[in-house]
């Protein structure tokens, strides 16, 4: 008797008068149809009929992806297939069938053909990796009493105690899903860990924690870390890294702005410049002495002056120095030649409120999101109007952009209609098509703030107030999204925010190192991927990086047309070997083969292997014979009997073989 279950693509069989049911997972693409076994449930009692618990019935929060019907001699007993995992997780449902009808008969023998709407079985529908999915678990949800129906003895179920048989070979199947689903993420067992609080800077107080969405809350570079304070004035810390430990209770030296802090962030190619955006819809740029503050600064190295209102965001460009976009609450996006302190381009466009902007990673096009529900792409030295634009994140708290897999696609952190945390994938060529590709974060108030490393394709997203970081392998083709292990934080931290790649330690297999800025801490965090050749250099997750932090060319060459390029260092120590040209270890027989135990051997043979071990055990026999304990006895009796023992001891034997 089969019940297939198309949500789940769940194939059951059992046979009338038996007692077991055996469970396939059904799987199917254009290249391949496979039937793989799942598990075996085993039960008390004969089965009579089977019918499938609808699916609005399941309970998602324990995972339960099917529930049958076993009827019985005399009982009714439910037989739940659940999912091992904790919470709900929306890839396991999809939008299941309705109960309303899609027409009626008249209109069915009239040609007509439609299909029930679906009815959410869950808070969204999301697909999602089958092969993780159906790693199953069988449990009767109501077992009759064990006078009328005995339990099975354990000799009964080959040993287990729980009456269920697992699936024939496990091995073939997770096979025949992984050629299915493709290769998994190298990076899916990485590894976030707070280093030693000897590199901590502590007894961090006045931290202002309201800073506005757009804002990541703070901002970092290889060698100092930028903070605001709860401070009227707009007043922000600068802490040294070379100089961790805890920090006095007096008053620190800051940089004063005068007004409430809307943005700010360091110039990548000058760590010693510091850029802030204001309320008063003015740009400070500041200059942090070398050694890191000593006095309070007040007045500012140049003030940018253009936008009519209150500044969003503001972000330097990738490839040249001093070139800076600012979005701001007049609805444009403005760009800013620092070294001559004036605005040079003026794009426009939006309708609404400019949740984040992105440059791409050549530095030709501006990306930008916005609440209004559009996705838009400008190419600022030929338009100031987009040249591109697409439907966006539906949810209006906020969104981010940021540019992945070398530039062909967008990635959107946001909210769906529901004001749930989704991540869109967008392609760079066809905004207009829509996302290609999402998946759900979870139900949080703040933005997830997304950092993609180009060198690995892993993203790392995490909000204000979070305490969970995710952690995912992006992909140019489908399924796109591969989720890898995430980090847990103890306590909610204002963000994190990422050191360039030469801060890494790669003979730890260290891949991205960030700074946490916890409630009255900075702590760094290291990223890891375990491996167990660390003796080598792993060239395979350790690919030749751009060098970033250095400028390209100049704001002048780029609005005039041309285009720069990183160069690329390799950061392989010179002690170490790629884990490439690595020797291949011979593996080591464990064991002897089986020819050894399997010849044959001669009478005298097994005679003389016998003898030795016998005498083996006997010479190295260290507790004391049993004269030692009798009384009576002479030294000189004592010693000749006990080497007369030992000397006749392989004769004795030998005769009685």
């Amino acid at each position: 008797m089969p019940l297939f279950d198309p949500d789940s693509g769940l194939l059951t069989v059992s046979g009338n008068v038996c007692n077991y049911f055996y469970t396939q997972f059904d799987m199917f693409n254009a290249d391949l149809s496979l039937l793989l076994s799942v598990s075996h449930c085993l039960t008390d009692l004969s089965t009579r009929g089977t019918a499938l618990v609808p699916k609005l019935a399941l309970d998602v929060s324990c995972c339960e992806v099917l529930r049958l019907l076993q009827l019985t001699d005399n009982f009714i007993v439910p037989i739940s297939y659940q999912v091992p995992r904790k919470d709900f997780h929306a890839d396991l449902y999809p939008d299941t069938v309705g109960h309303t009808p899609a027409m009626t008969a008249e209109d069915w023998w009239k040609g007509e053909n439609k299909q029930v709407l679906s009815s959410q079985r869950a808070r969204r529908s999301v697909g999602g990796t089958r092969g993780e999915q159906f790693t199953l678990q069988n449990s009767p949800l109501s077992t009759p009493s064990s006078s009328a129906a005995p339990s099975r003895s354990p000799s009964s179920t080959s040993g287990l105690s729980s009456g269920f048989l697992p699936s024939p070979s496990p091995s073939q199947s997770s096979r025949a899903i992984q050629n299915m689903l493709g290769p998994s993420s190298k990076f899916r067992h990485i590894q976030g860990a707070v280093l030693h609080r000897d590199t901590h800077i502590t007894n961090l107080r006045g931290l202002h924690l309201t800073t506005p969405g757009e804002c990541d809350g703070f901002c970092a570079n290889g060698q100092r870390v930028a903070v605001p304070l709860a401070i009227a004035g707009g007043q922000i810390a600068v802490f040294e890294l070379s100089q961790p430990g805890k920090l006095p209770d007096t008053a620190l030296p800051t940089i004063q702005n005068s007004v409430n802090v809307a943005d700010f962030c360091w110039d990548p190619f000058d760590t010693h410049k510091l850029v802030v955006a204001g309320d008063d819809a003015k740009i400070r740029v500041w200059q942090i002495p070398k050694g890191g503050l000593t006095e309070t600064l007040t007045e500012p190295e140049c003030v940018l002056r253009g936008h009519t209102e209150k500044i969003y965001s503001i972000k330097f460009h990738p490839h040249a120095s001093g070139l800076l976009a600012s979005s701001s609450y007049d609805l444009t996006v403005r760009l800013w030649n620092l070294g001559t302190g004036e605005e040079v381009k003026r794009l426009s466009g939006h309708q609404d409120q400019i949740f984040g902007i992105a440059w791409s990673p050549d530095g030709k096009l501006l990306a930008t999101v916005c609440k209004d529900g559009k996705v838009r792409l400008y190419d600022p030295r030929k338009s100031t109007l987009p040249i591109q634009e697409g439907p966006g994140p539906e949810g209006h708290r906020g969104a981010r952009v940021v540019w992945v897999c070398d530039g062909k696609y967008l990635l959107v952190s946001g909210f769906d209609s529901r004001s749930e945390r989704q991540l869109y994938l967008f392609s760079a060529e066809s905004l207009a098509s829509g996302s290609v590709a999402s998946v759900p974060a979870d139900v949080s108030p703040s933005t997830l703030i997304p950092f993609y490393d180009p060198d690995t394709s892993v993203l790392i997203l995490t909000g204000k107030g979070d305490t969970r970081v995710y952690t995912y392998e992006i992909l140019p083709e489908a399924p796109y999204f591969m989720e890898c292990s995430s980090f847990h934080s103890s306590e909610p931290h204002k963000g994190l925010c990422f050191l360039p790649k030469t801060e890494c330690d790669v003979r730890d297999v260290e891949v991205a190192r960030a700074i946490r800025l916890g409630k009255s801490t900075i702590e760094p965090v290291a990223f890891r991927v375990p491996r167990v050749k660390k003796e080598f250099f792993q060239d395979d997750v350790f690919p030749e990086t751009a060098v970033w932090w250095e400028a390209s060319l100049t704001a002048a060459a780029w609005l005039s047309g041309s285009n720069g390029q990183h160069r690329k260092i390799s950061l392989q120590p010179k002690d170490m070997t790629p884990v490439s040209e690595a020797p291949k270890e011979v593996p080591v027989r464990k064991y002897l083969p089986s020819s050894v135990y399997l010849e044959e051997k001669t009478d005298e043979q097994k005679k003389e292997e016998l003898l030795s071990a016998m005498v083996a055990k006997l010479g190295n026999r260290e507790d004391p014979l049993p004269q030692a304990s009798c009384e009576g006895v002479d030294e000189d009796e004592w010693v000749s009997e006990e080497l007369t023992t030992h000397t006749h001891t392989p004769r004795m034997i030998h005769d009685t073989l």
